[in-house]
Order: C-alpha cells, then sequence, then structure tokens
C-alpha cells in the first residue's frame, strides 16, 4: 500500500501546473486507508457514499456523505473510511503564492448544488488537466476559482486526537460498542485504571470529558449509518446506544445541529 502510494503521490505532484483529477470507490471489508502523506498541491475531496476521517491538524476531521474537505497543500494528513462502501471525487490543485489566503485553511463543507454538479462533470476523468485542454480546464479551475465562495461556513465535525496510548486503547474499545451503554466506571474497572484518574486523562489528552467524547462519537456514527440509506431512525438509535428516540433526536440537534430526520430526507446538516 505504501509503495502505490508513494508513486501515485509523485503522479498528483509531477507536472505542478496542472489540475489532477482522481475518482476511487473503495468497496471493501476491511478499513480504506490513506496513510500520513502531504503533496504540494491543495486538495479537494468530495464524498458521494460511506464517511471518511481526516487526520490532521492535532485533530480528526469527519467527513460524511454530501460533504467535501479542503485540504491546504502542505498539510500532513492520513485519510481513513471505515465504510464498506465510499466514494472519493478529487483535484489536486496548484496554489500560487498569492494565492494562499484563500486556501490555506483546512475544513470540512456541505457541498452545494453547483459544485456537485461541477464534480460530476469530472466523473470520467483521471490524471493530469492542463491550461491547454480547452474542454476540461475551465471546469476544474472553475471549481478552483469558486472554491472560497463555497467554504465560507465550515463544519466543526471534528473529534481531538489521541495521544496516550492507554487512551487509544479505551476509545478503540468505545468505538467498537457504540451501541452499549458504557460509564466510565465500567472503562475503569475493564482497563485497570482509577475512575478520578481516567477523568482527568479524558480532560488532559482531548480537552473534553469522556462523556461529551463518547457522545460525539457515536452521533458522528449515526451520520455514517444515515449517510448509507438503509436503516431507519430507530435502527440508528439502537445502533449507537440509544433506547429512546426522542432521546436520540435531541442529541442528534445538540451535537450536529439538524435533526436526525432531516439528514435521512437528504438536506444540508447546517446552512
Amino acid at each position: 500500500m505504501i509503495n502505490n502510494q508513494e508513486h501515485f503521490l509523485a503522479l498528483v505532484d509531477e507536472n505542478p501546473e496542472s489540475i489532477y483529477c482522481y475518482h476511487d470507490l473503495h468497496n471493501v471489508e476491511e478499513q480504506s486507508t490513506f496513510f500520513k502523506h502531504s503533496h504540494k498541491k491543495g486538495q479537494l475531496m468530495y464524498v458521494e457514499g460511506g464517511t471518511i476521517q481526516v487526520e490532521a491538524n492535532k485533530k480528526t476531521f469527519f467527513v460524511p456523505g454530501n460533504h467535501y474537505v479542503w485540504i491546504p497543500a502542505g498539510e500532513v494528513h492520513g485519510i481513513y473510511s471505515n465504510s464498506k462502501t465510499v466514494l472519493m471525487r478529487t483535484l489536486y490543485i496548484p496554489i500560487k503564492e498569492d494565492e494562499k489566503d484563500y486556501y490555506s485553511t483546512m475544513g470540512v463543507y456541505p457541498a452545494t448544488d453547483l459544485l456537485l454538479q461541477l464534480l460530476l462533470h469530472t466523473k470520467d476523468w483521471r490524471g493530469d488537466i492542463e491550461e491547454s485542454n480547452r474542454k476540461l480546464y475551465p471546469i476544474v479551475q472553475a471549481i478552483k476559482v469558486l472554491l472560497p465562495d463555497f467554504s465560507k461556513t465550515p463544519i466543526n465535525f471534528t473529534i481531538p486526537k489521541v495521544k496516550d496510548q492507554k487512551l487509544k486503547e479505551i476509545t478503540q474499545f468505545l468505538d467498537d460498542n457504540l451501541d452499549q451503554n458504557i460509564m466510565l466506571s465500567d472503562l475503569a474497572q475493564r482497563f485497570d485504571i482509577n475512575e478520578r484518574s481516567l477523568h482527568r486523562l479524558f480532560k488532559k489528552d482531548t480537552n473534553i470529558s469522556f462523556i461529551k467524547f463518547f457522545t460525539i462519537i457515536r452521533m458522528y456514527k449515526a451520520i455514517d449509518y444515515l449517510s448509507q440509506k438503509k436503516y431507519s431512525i430507530s435502527e440508528i438509535a439502537s445502533k449507537v446506544g440509544y433506547s429512546s428516540i426522542p432521546t436520540f433526536s435531541n442529541t442528534f440537534y445538540k451535537v450536529i445541529g439538524k435533526r436526525p430526520s432531516d439528514y435521512q430526507r437528504g438536506a444540508e446538516i447546517l446552512k
């Protein structure tokens, strides 16, 4: 995987003036991974199915379906997905020195109809698109020019990056058991750590409490299930540990800003 990744990144940056176009469909049983890397071009990645996580800036940026992430040129990041099927439409865009103010901030955004239509024009393209290509280049260049207008309202779908090794094991356990009603005392007993010490460890390492951390990853997983469009809201509530649909809906609203029913109908999460 690493060798293929290095070869791919070399192709992306080989022509510094081109916009490199790539559409990647993962349809696998195991986690898809693009290990920590960077490139000289900025990256626009639209997620058309499933969800992805991008690790950068000491945070994990959560990107659900029908959203895109902008990754500035030179930003070290890793891309991961637990979704069995996820389609990523990506443009690697050269950024000039005098343009960096517009394209220097990483963020996740809901896709506008115009951006989606422009991206769909690229669905059969792959590789370098140069300025001399009078048919294709104006479309990808339009995406670049309009990107600052598309990206005015970022969505704060982030999870603090866990650094402590013991806490990494604990958070992986939480991620694997989102349907269970897990208390801090349960974790302390399972991982042989004092409950008060575990509370302090969460606050020190993630800057948020255990309850808030567990709630966030549950709601992000709920978005993953909603984007798959094959589960009812009651089924999703159960899958992320809620026996009460109103409680699940209210919690989802507090974290995401919309009701799960709005998201399931295809509404934007945040306007």
